[in-house]
């Protein structure tokens, strides 16, 4: 059995044995305009509240306090497009000016505490700024991700009723301008709810025309306003608003309230991420996702740091090396990212030829999270890199990590495929279908015994009881994830997927999860998807999608007959895996999730119903035709 880091077990025991005293002494590092009543109060809320009583304001915290402590001059924020061709730095003093300014445009235009702001922006400075100008009035942000199609962006706006909609002319993707106004003026059409003003800021790769008495240009507004100072705030009120996709069809605004935020976040940086003032960090992310908002915007700044915000892609801008050109270039000690990035880098570059020109002495770890790293990925990057590869686990309703290695506390053995341990503040257990803790090694329902902790969604926007049906009400006294795994004998967890992930093969729960894993092993593969299809004998079997290397040259029938060997040979025949298929690409969404559940619906038959957030619609209809089944 391998031991944990012994700074990892002494923190992990003192938050168990103190909790209430560990999250204070966390919450002690920021300002508060008044101090907590109670650190935690079990009664309110669907599990309890933190800081209860207690006032601060998030936008000081994470801009005017490090300028009040003499840090002005130091860099906040890094901007680097290369779709603009663009790099622009932007030090605290800079950033809290117009963000005071941008605060005071939207006070002009009526935005006071409580009310809500919708943004929809591309990966510009001004997104970030239009947050914390939200915060720092005590605003509501619901940020909703660029490019959006009209009728999502509707729903979200009819959902939030914002005041405001703070947006740009457009966004940039490779080889494409994508026009953003008249998605939103479509968006307005079609909800219930009108703006009273947006403010538009315009790009010149695209201009748009303005509405006249409801739009502004974001520029001159901030030009012509009145810097604002920040408004403390409860420590319980709402900070934003962040949707995700629901199950009816009606998007689930995720809330996230103000000082159990702040405090989680500002304290993850440094027992996660290990840094601290000063240090760069780079989530090659969208400030559109929640590890946007946690991990570009709030947290880096929340702590000092300098934080990049990247426009561009991991490939194709202008090639596979545009990651290690930013890490470079701007001396980024940990990038944080998504597996699939990482897997179309290996693809187009799998000797990592294009990582040998540029200096990385200033790189010290990379982090991935999003969906489970496949360990050859995991190795390939830790061979290439020479720092350690943390993957880390966590959820939107979760705002930062469940579980994750600790650069802060003393990193874990490398165990490519494991999410990690538990962080300190999280009791994470696996339970059965009946809601029994099962022993270490046996897979089940991973769960978090309640309550959460700070900077975990309290509720749903206006829906408390669809917070309860959807997360409290399976196992009563927990907090249920929606994910399958295991718990291994170290503690290491071992995430496999979601639990409608776990297939019933002729009675026999197996893991899709655990198939990728070994398909992925495969010297020919890129990436690769399994997913549980319908079977008249054996309820459901196995379904095996690979995308091959670049440059493999493969007989698809070989490949097949290796593939479906391979995972016999390690799962056994029980497995029934007995087709794979090669496909040109993957679907995915924007943030980068393979659509399995889209794919699952094409090989039973059913219509695809891709999400919004699909990222290349053309990849549905490529994988249709392979599975025989045109949409």
């Amino acid at each position: 059995m391998l031991p944990s880091p012994p700074d990892y077990a002494a923190e992990y025991a003192h938050w168990q044995s103190d909790p209430h005293g560990w999250w204070a002494q966390a919450a002690g590092e920021l300002v508060w305009d008044k101090p907590w009543d109670r650190v935690f109060d079990p009664a309110a809320g669907a599990f309890g509240q933190w800081f209860a009583g207690g006032r601060l304001n998030t936008c000081f915290n994470a801009l005017d306090r490090h300028v009040d402590a003499g840090h002005g001059d130091r860099t906040a924020l890094i901007w680097d497009s290369p779709m603009a061709g663009q790099v622009a730095r932007f030090t605290y003093r800079q950033m809290r000016d117009r963000t005071a300014r941008v605060a005071g445009a939207l006070a002009a235009l009526g935005v006071g505490m409580g009310d809500r702001v919708v943004i929809y922006m591309p990966m510009v400075p001004e997104a970030a700024i239009a947050m914390l100008a939200c915060a720092r009035l005590g605003a509501i942000h619901s940020v909703v991700f660029g490019g959006f199609a009209a009728a999502e962006l509707a729903k979200r706006i009819e959902d939030a009723k914002p005041r405001v909609v703070v947006s740009a002319s457009c966004g940039l993707e490779p080889g494409r301008v994508v026009a953003y106004k008249p998605l939103l003026d479509a968006a307005i059409g079609f909800s219930a709810h009108k703006p009273e003003a947006c403010l538009i800021l315009q790009r010149p790769q695209a201009t748009a025309a303005r509405v006249a008495g409801r739009d502004q240009d974001f520029a001159e507004a901030e030009a012509g306003a009145t810097p604002h100072d920040c408004v403390p705030v409860l420590a319980t009120d709402p900070l934003y608003i962040l949707y995700t996709s629901g199950t009816t069809g009606k998007p689930k605004g995720i809330v996230r309230d103000v000082g159990g935020h702040a405090v989680a976040l500002h304290h993850s940086i440094r027992m996660i991420y290990g840094l601290g003032h000063g240090d760069v960090f780079w989530t090659a992310s969208d400030v559109g996702w929640v590890v946007g908002h946690s991990y570009i915007v709030y947290a880096p700044l929340l702590a000092g740091c300098t934080s990049v915000m990247y426009e561009g892609k991991s490939v194709g801008t202008p090639d596979a090396g545009a990651f290690w050109r930013v890490c470079a270039q701007h001396g980024v000690k940990v990038l944080f990212t998504a597996p699939t990035a990482l897997r179309a880098i290996k693809q187009r570059d799998p000797d990592a030829a294009l990582l040998a020109p540029h200096d990385m002495s200033a790189f010290q770890a990379l982090y991935l999270a999003g969906e489970r790293c496949d360990p050859p990925t995991a190795v390939w990057a830790a061979d290439k890199l020479g720092v350690p590869v943390v993957d880390h686990w966590w959820q939107t309703e979760t705002g930062w990590p469940i579980t994750a290695g600790f650069s802060g506390l003393g990193l874990f053995p490398f165990k490519p495929g494991s999410g990690g341990r538990p962080c300190p503040g999280y009791d994470l257990q696996t339970l059965d279908d009946a809601g029994a803790v099962l022993p270490r090694g046996e897979s089940g329902n991973l769960a978090l015994r309640l309550p959460l902790p700070p900077g975990c969604a309290p509720t749903l926007w206006h829906n408390a009881e669809g917070y309860r049906r959807s997360y409290l009400a399976d196992f009563p006294g927990w907090y249920r994830t929606g994910d399958a795994g295991l718990i291994d004998a170290d503690g290491d967890v071992w995430v496999m997927g979601r639990t409608d992930d776990i297939i019933n093969v002729a009675g026999h729960r197996l893991s899709t999860g655990q198939m990728e894993e070994i398909l992925a092993t495969h010297p020919d593969v890129a990436e690769c998807a399994v997913v549980g299809a319908r079977d008249a004998i054996k309820g459901q079997v196995p379904l095996g999608l690979v995308v091959l290397k670049a440059g493999s040259v493969r007989d698809e029938a070989d490949m097949s007959r290796e593939l479906v060997a391979l995972v016999r040979d390690k799962i056994g025949p029980v497995a029934a895996f007995k087709t794979a298929l090669v496909v040109p690409r993957l679907p995915k969404t924007r943030s980068g999730k393979i659509l399995r559940a889209s794919i699952r619906r094409l090989a039973d038959g059913e219509p695809a119903n891709p999400p919004p957030t699909i990222d290349d619609a053309a990849a549905i209809d490529e994988v249709a035709e392979v599975l025989g089944r045109p949409r």
